[in-house]
């Protein structure tokens, strides 16, 4: 496929980049920590792996590759931020980010057990977001997007020692955040099913 693209055929570069589609948007929201910014870093990563498609040698998985040019470009962009802190003018600060009430429901149609895995995602995801970028980013390789370590190590430029005790640091975070979190969230289930039935 990428001697097809290279040919010219640069159709075939939509079905080169589709598999990796999910790992490069997983990886900008990780790093941008919203939606707007993670698309604009995974279309720059699209242009960029496009662009430097020649200089892929094959000595790692293409996926590893991308992932690599992802990371880069959100790197590049934080740090252009952080120079340059800058708030659009068009814009009404909204304390309320996230809501919308397209998506409110009726509570009585939600099952405790949809509530509870609910809950249960929110809390993780707000773990994972508050780990440290070093071990953030190597926890969301590898359990998530469930590169190998040879992958991981590869995409962060990093040694495979460094990804596997990375790894279990941020288990281990993770574990020390979660579990009281995990125990109030059964016991409130526990209580909500009692009074629902």
């Amino acid at each position: 496929m990428i001697a097809a693209v290279l040919a010219g055929e640069i159709q075939v570069y939509y079905e080169l980049i589709r598999p990796c589609e999910r790992s490069v948007y997983v990886m900008a929201v990780s790093y941008m920590k919203n939606r707007e910014d993670a698309e604009d870093v995974s279309q720059e990563a699209f242009v960029r792996a496009f662009r430097k498609l020649a200089s892929f040698r094959a000595e790692s998985k293409f996926s590893t590759w991308f992932i690599s040019i992802t990371i880069n470009e959100a790197r590049t962009r934080l740090r252009r931020r952080a120079l340059v802190s800058m708030e659009p003018l068009d814009q009404v600060p909204n304390k309320d980010r996230g809501f919308s009430p397209a998506l409110l429901r009726d509570w009585r149609e939600i099952p405790s057990e949809a509530v509870e895995r609910d809950e249960v995602r929110v809390l993780i995801q707000r773990a994972v977001e508050q780990l440290p970028e070093i071990y953030r980013e190597v926890f969301l390789l590898r359990d998530v997007e469930e590169l190998t370590i040879k992958e991981t190590a590869e995409a962060l430029n990093i040694s495979i020692p460094s990804v596997k005790v990375r790894l279990h640091r941020a288990r281990m975070m993770l574990q020390k955040q979660l579990a009281p979190q995990l125990r109030t969230v059964n016991r409130t289930s526990k209580t909500r099913w009692l009074f629902c039935s």
